[in-house]
């Protein structure tokens, strides 16, 4: 069984209401359509019920054992404001109503923040940014992260880690040029979304062209005082660096470069890139090269999880991304 499989099958444990809000979209309704088949989710479709209807007509798909909320019902999203303004929000009624007459993306996003919903998926129809700005404003940040982020799951044929030819990675997806500050949130936030979607110990480490001061300059000096930020925060988690490439993830290399005691040295499970050109330029070197599938990028942060999907993605590539949120889901309740 494949890793996606295993996540499937855990997402079919304890079904999770999943908010669609680009519901008259073709490969949305497809990807809906199969998740509810295999029992993944609970698919809650929010729009127009007459549009949503004839997307689903248009393209010859069924909504048997799926939600409609109807976002037009005027006295329904009016409840739906209340509930959520009444929750110490720092927005107003009407400004909610606004967005949500706009884009019901908000209206989503709120079924989400009053626990009508677990999980809102968008980003077909909508910009990274766009999602990421939405979840922010309703959602929220996860409390002690100060940054939203992006993890990825890589599945290298040709590697044997510490956790066998799957390997973790961020940022490769969100932030540009993280500080300090930012890249210890990364690194926090990477370790607890793989712990719950995987069950890991997390041995996360921070790359750097440089391991343990051999290379010097305000590129390793960010690095080494994320790490410090970042111990100082989680001391349970195992975050070190800064660290190589070939000294986080191979042990002969780390006892030779690595002149001290390292829970990561050797054996990390997570990378974390010092920043996106990394991260853009190292997927996709791992991809090619190495012909690796590259899972995500899920974005991590929020207080409940908000799952930004590839406009070019294929249906069973979001029918991945779905069941990895729903199985994340399960695990902020759990943790709750």
């Amino acid at each position: 069984m494949n890793i996606l499989d295993t996540i499937m099958e855990k997402a079919k444990t304890n079904p999770q209401r999943v908010a669609f809000p680009e519901c008259c979209e073709e490969k949305i309704l497809q990807a809906a359509r199969e998740c509810a088949d295999k029992k993944i989710c609970i698919p809650y479709l929010v729009g127009t019920p007459k549009d949503i209807q004839k997307a689903a007509e248009d393209f010859n798909i069924s909504l048997d054992d799926m939600v409609i909320y109807d976002a037009s019902d005027s006295e329904k999203v009016e409840a739906l404001i209340a509930a959520y303004c009444s929750g110490n929000t720092m927005f107003s009624e009407k400004s909610m109503r606004r967005r949500a007459e706009k884009d019901a993306m908000y209206t989503a996003l709120m079924l989400q923040a009053v626990g009508e919903a677990d999980v809102t998926f968008a980003g077909l129809t909508h910009s990274t940014g766009e999602v990421i700005l939405a979840g922010q404003m309703v959602i929220g940040l996860k409390e002690g992260v100060n940054t939203i982020s992006s993890v990825g799951i890589f599945n290298i044929p040709s590697y044997q880690g510490s956790k066998g030819s799957l390997l973790g990675f961020g940022d490769s997806a969100v932030c540009v040029d993280p500080d300090s500050e930012q890249l210890a949130s990364i690194a926090i936030t990477a370790c607890d979304t793989l712990h719950t979607l995987l069950d890991w110990e997390p041995k996360c480490a921070l790359l750097s062209y440089s391991t343990c001061g051999s290379g010097t300059g305000p590129f390793v000096d960010k690095v080494t005082e994320a790490v410090r930020i970042a111990n100082e925060k989680r001391p349970d988690l195992a975050i070190d660096g800064e660290f190589q490439l070939d000294s986080a993830i191979n042990p002969a290399i780390a006892a030779k470069k690595v002149n001290r005691e390292s829970k990561v040295a050797g054996q990390a499970n997570i990378i974390i890139w010092p920043d996106i050109d990394v991260g853009n330029i190292g997927v996709k070197l791992v991809q090619q090269f190495a012909n690796a599938d590259a899972y995500g990028p899920m974005l991590q942060g929020f207080a409940k999880i908000v799952c930004d999907c590839s406009r070019g993605a294929p249906v069973s590539e979001l029918v991945g991304n779905i069941a990895m949120s729903c199985v994340r889901a399960q695990g902020e309740k759990h943790e709750r």
